[in-house]
């Protein structure tokens, strides 16, 4: 099974924290989604004629797409690819796009899984974000999904914010419970240099939370949601019983995916190809047939690594056994110091030969992912 990620690389306007590749100027969001069509002929033998049973639309923001444009691109797809029967179609999309027209629409061509971009329900946070939707519109989005029949949703909430507390924080918490998604993707900010959060930081007019308060955050992230139910089976993702991502597993899962548009990124197994992230260029490069893209071929220690990084962070865990019999690498040989001493720290556990974070361990991961990665 494999997956195929489509960017759709427009916005209404730029959030503060984001670093993602898209463009305010929609003007040429047709030309756009052509050569997104045009990009999927041309890919059409990449994936080896796996069977594809999941389909993203991420961003950006592609709840800016209308109906026909989602056509044209799902339609490409299914003319090009072996789609499984009943394949798990993602959108992503902001609160104030989301009408009662417009999930009828995205559900008429086939979408059945929303993505919905809340990041907080206090208008105040919001507003520091910069993001286009109010709490208001947070809450009725949710509401208008599921009254449609539209009920496999998840929302991305924001911890670690420079203004918040544990209070807003266990706010937010108490109205994605009230509100019942069967899905939560909950992220730490990130301050990246190219943004307005970074350029505040830069000029220390913006400074983050202290690392302890983000900690309590996080703990009282993953308390909460295993009290309601919710299985923490990725170190951002929570999911109630059968309701995990499917796209977004078969990433962590090692599994092939073909993503197009500017910026996106494909895994075939062996090698790696990451598309430009300039639109202009994008659509040149397609307009003369050309795969806009960097390829980069992998050796077993980039697979094993890429392992490591990817499963450690699920609670499938790192299997000890697969990673020696497919990429030649015996861990508890050469990180068996690294091993114990995080065992005896209390900051992952080994149990039939996989290794498994602990919600300790999870506060540290990418220290602790970094050390066991194989130079």
């Amino acid at each position: 099974m494999a997956g195929i990620y489509v960017h759709i690389p427009f916005c209404k306007k730029a959030c503060h924290y984001c670093d993602f590749h898209f463009s305010t100027n929609t003007g040429y969001i047709n030309a756009m989604i052509e050569a997104i069509v045009w990009e999927l002929k041309l890919q059409k033998n990449y994936l080896q004629d796996e069977d594809i049973n999941t389909i993203y639309f991420g961003g950006g923001t592609p709840s800016l797409l209308n109906k026909r444009q989602i056509n044209l691109i799902l339609s490409e797809i299914y003319t090009n690819y072996h789609v499984t029967d009943s394949p798990e179609i993602t959108l992503e999309a902001n609160p104030d796009d989301l009408t009662y027209d417009k999930v009828a629409a995205v559900k008429s061509c086939g979408i059945n899984r929303l993505s919905i971009g809340v990041q907080s329900f206090d208008d105040k946070q919001l507003s520091f974000m910069n993001r286009a939707h109010t709490a208001r519109e947070a809450i009725e989005s949710i509401r208008i999904a599921k009254s449609s029949g539209l009920n496999n949703i998840t929302i991305d909430l924001m911890y670690g914010l420079p203004n918040s507390t544990l209070d807003s924080w266990t706010s937010d918490l108490a109205q994605a419970m009230a509100l019942m998604v069967p899905h939560i993707s909950a992220y730490c900010l990130t301050i990246e240099p190219r943004t307005v959060f970074g350029h505040r930081h830069k000029n220390k007019k913006l400074n983050p939370p202290e690392e302890n308060m983000v900690a309590d955050q996080f703990e009282l992230l993953v308390r909460t949601l295993n009290e309601n139910g919710y299985l923490h089976y990725e170190i951002s993702s929570f999911c109630l019983p059968d309701m995990y991502s499917q796209h977004n597993s078969n990433y962590w899962k090692f599994k092939k995916y073909l993503g197009v548009g500017p910026s996106a990124h494909s895994f075939d197994g062996n090698s790696r190809q990451a598309n430009f992230a300039n639109n202009h260029l994008y659509l040149s490069k397609i307009n003369e047939g050309a795969i806009p893209c960097q390829v980069e071929k992998l050796t077993l220690k980039d697979k094993a690594n890429e392992y490591l990084l990817t499963s450690l962070r699920t609670h499938w865990g790192c299997d000890l056994y697969f990673l020696k019999n497919q990429f030649k690498v015996n861990l508890s040989k050469t990180h068996a110091k690294t091993i114990d001493k995080y065992i005896d720290a209390g900051l992952i556990i080994e149990k039939n030969g996989v290794i498994y974070l602990t919600t300790r361990g999870k506060l540290v991961a990418d220290n602790i992912i970094r050390n066991f990665f194989i130079l």
